[in-house]
Parts: structure tokens; sequence; C-alpha cells
């Protein structure tokens, strides 16, 4: 019981250091003139330009996988033409992309746009979809990804995340969700992750 509450404690003190210097992160981007809304998950490992980050915006409510490259400038014909491209992005708010995605110079995301793994974002994507690609585009509307993984959910094996979450898990907890995805996939719900709304005069 003691070690269990001595791992506990632990998690929770590097936790808190990781929030820290995220927050130190962006407080320097803001400083540099990027703009980014309230409750932005933006990862330590996600790179920003931030030799023109004056030139990105991120709306509320925005969450980033790991090792995301978002890059408002495109130098590749430098060395030909003498001229580097410029573009600004903007993350409209509750967009979501996937690990490891690259966003390139003048391109607008969402708001409720979700973008998968490994894309490669070179053009402006509508709201309420899901896309994904290189170059990224629509596969579904945001409506169609709900009702389908609402139906999956409601037929898969479930697990709250208060129980669940990484911090809680013991060796017992672990067990049972290798033993829960041996046949397919398992959820784990209730994460305290509201569904993203309409916001008012948009649809």
């Amino acid at each position: 019981m003691i070690v269990r509450s001595l791992k506990r404690l632990a998690w929770k003190l590097s936790e808190r250091r990781m929030l820290v210097r995220l927050d130190r992160r962006i407080a320097r981007l803001r400083a540099l003139g990027m703009v980014i809304g309230e409750d932005v998950n933006l990862p330590a490992s996600t790179w920003v330009d931030e030799s023109h980050c004056f030139l990105i915006r991120i709306g509320d409510h925005c969450g980033f996988g790991d090792d995301c490259v978002i890059l408002a400038h495109d130098a590749l014909m430098d060395e030909f033409l003498n001229a580097t491209r410029i573009g600004r992005i903007v993350f409209h708010p509750s967009c979501h992309i996937g690990a490891r995605t690259v966003i390139l110079p003048g391109v607008e995301i969402g708001p409720r746009t979700i973008v998968g793994a490994n894309s490669v974002v070179s053009r402006t994507l509508p709201p309420d979809t899901v896309c994904a690609g290189a170059p990224a585009r629509v596969l579904c509307s945001l409506d169609e990804f709900r009702e389908r993984y609402r139906a999956r959910i409601a037929s898969s094996r479930t697990f709250r995340y208060d129980d669940y979450s990484i911090q809680y898990l013991t060796p017992e907890r672990r067990a049972e969700l290798v033993a829960a995805v041996q046949d397919g996939d398992a959820f784990i719900v209730d994460g305290g992750h509201r569904p993203a709304a309409a916001p008012k005069g948009e649809g």
C-alpha cells in the first residue's frame, strides 16, 4: 500500500513538472506573437516554427499528438528563386491533430476537424470532418465518425477512465486491459472530455 502511494505521489510530481514546462513554453510562444487559446494540448514534442510563430493561431480546446510539425514558412525554393514562402496557419476551435502530422503554411483546419496521424496538411480542411493522408483529404463527416464509434463502443468492453487511467493502473488492471484487447479493441470512457459542440451561429 505504501509503495503504491509513493508511486502515485511520484507520478503527480512528474506530471506537475511537465505541466509547468509546458506552461512556460506556451507563455514564450505567446510573447513571440503566436495566438494560443484556452485548454490547448501542445506537447513538448510538437515542433513549432518559432521564427514565424506570429503567423500561427490555435483556437480553444485544440489538441496535438506527439511529434507534430507546424511550419509557417517554406524555404525549399530559397536556393533557386531567392525567396521563402510564408503563410498563416489557423487551427479553429476544437480541432484535433494526430501524432506526427505535418502542417504546411497557408492552411486552416476545423473547427471540430480531426486529422489522422502521419498526415500532411497542405490545403485547408473543412469543419466537422475527419481527414487523413498525404496530402490530407476528407474521409468522412464528424457525424458519421461519431455514429461509427458510438456503435463500436456499445458493442465493446469498456473501462472507466477514473479507474484505468495510466496513473492508477495496478498490475491487475493492466492485465485486465491486456485480456480485453486480445480479440479486438476496448475503450476507456468517461475521461471528462465533453464532445465538441457547434458554436452559436455555426450549424
